[in-house]
């Protein structure tokens, strides 16, 4: 119960304000994009870069951490993909859709600040590690399934050259890519440079919180609640489960299985409802399985850090 009250609930009411001054229009929707645009395309990055570029490189990114937490996800996906045409009868897109929910874990918005809350921030590099390749494995895996059961011959390979070059321009991966150039050349920052950067970062993750829940107000749960369920199974108990024993099994570092897990175990991102939006497809069932995951995972994280070392 302690680590509910000290952990996780103060992440959920940093949301839950952003969501009741949404909710009361107190906080427009323009501000709340403002908010958004100001924590992803600038905030984020700057702590993403900062985080990469003092990364050890070679001791978080390690296969075992990688693949106990990428398997998870994939298993995820295929589960929710197989699920939703087995079970529900949904078209073959829509599986996609509903498979990537499975798949795309908050990693960022979530996955961080509570793993920092739990374990401390020095506890933070593996989360880094799989933020850095999350965005780009996730879509690449989504697009060119979705690119596959929608077959639509001459023309395919060039919409995926233009969506994977969009993801690349994102500014998320942007900050990643520069943070691994500093690392990797072990270029110089300028003190007074580092501290402006410090000053952006100590924003981010408060901003992000706030600005996510006054997002999650615009998802109404409506219908479709079988298939929200069995993306909620997904995401809060298989995905974790799957990285918690492949984990234990690999022989991940106390450190590396907390981080691996925890971000498992988070509700599915934003960019879930966004990847279902950009196709048109199990739109309602994406931003309600958003939504109602997300509220779900205050109860769900809390056991899971109960069972991790």
């Amino acid at each position: 119960m302690q680590a509910l009250i000290d952990v996780i609930l103060p992440v959920f009411i940093v949301i839950g304000f952003g969501y009741l001054a949404a909710w009361r229009g107190l906080f427009s929707e323009s501000a709340v994009d403002g908010l958004m645009r100001f924590a992803q395309n600038f905030a984020i990055p700057c702590l993403l870069f900062r985080a990469i570029s003092q990364l050890d490189l070679g001791q978080n990114f390690e296969f075992r951490l990688l693949f106990s937490f990428y398997a998870g996800a994939v298993t995820g996906f295929i589960a929710g993909f197989i699920g939703a045409r087995l079970i529900f009868r949904r078209p073959w897109p829509d599986c996609v859709a509903i498979g990537f929910c499975g798949l795309f874990s908050n990693s960022l918005l979530l996955g961080l600040p509570i793993t920092e809350r739990a374990f401390g921030p020095e506890a933070l590099e593996p989360n880094f590690a799989i933020v850095a390749l999350h965005a780009p494995f996730c879509y690449a895996l989504g697009l060119t399934v979705m690119e596959l059961v929608k077959a639509e011959g001459a023309g395919i390979g060039a919409k995926v050259k233009s969506i994977l070059s969009a993801i690349f321009q994102n500014a998320l991966v942007i900050g990643i890519s520069l943070g691994l150039v500093v690392n990797l050349t072990g270029l110089p920052l300028p003190g007074v440079f580092t501290d402006a950067l410090d000053l952006v970062i100590r924003a981010a993750l408060p901003a992000a919180l706030f600005g996510l829940g006054g997002v999650l107000m615009r998802y109404k749960p409506e219908g479709d609640m079988a298939t929200i369920a069995m993306i909620c199974a997904i995401s809060l108990v298989l995905h974790p489960a799957v990285t918690f024993g492949l984990g234990t099994m690999l022989g991940l570092s106390t450190g590396q299985l907390r981080s691996a897990v925890v971000t498992a175990s988070m509700a599915p991102g934003v960019n879930s409802y966004l990847f279902a939006n950009m196709y048109g497809v199990a739109k309602r069932v994406a931003a309600s399985s958003v939504l109602i995951a997300t509220a779900l995972s205050i109860g769900t994280i809390w056991v899971w850090l109960h069972l991790l070392p």
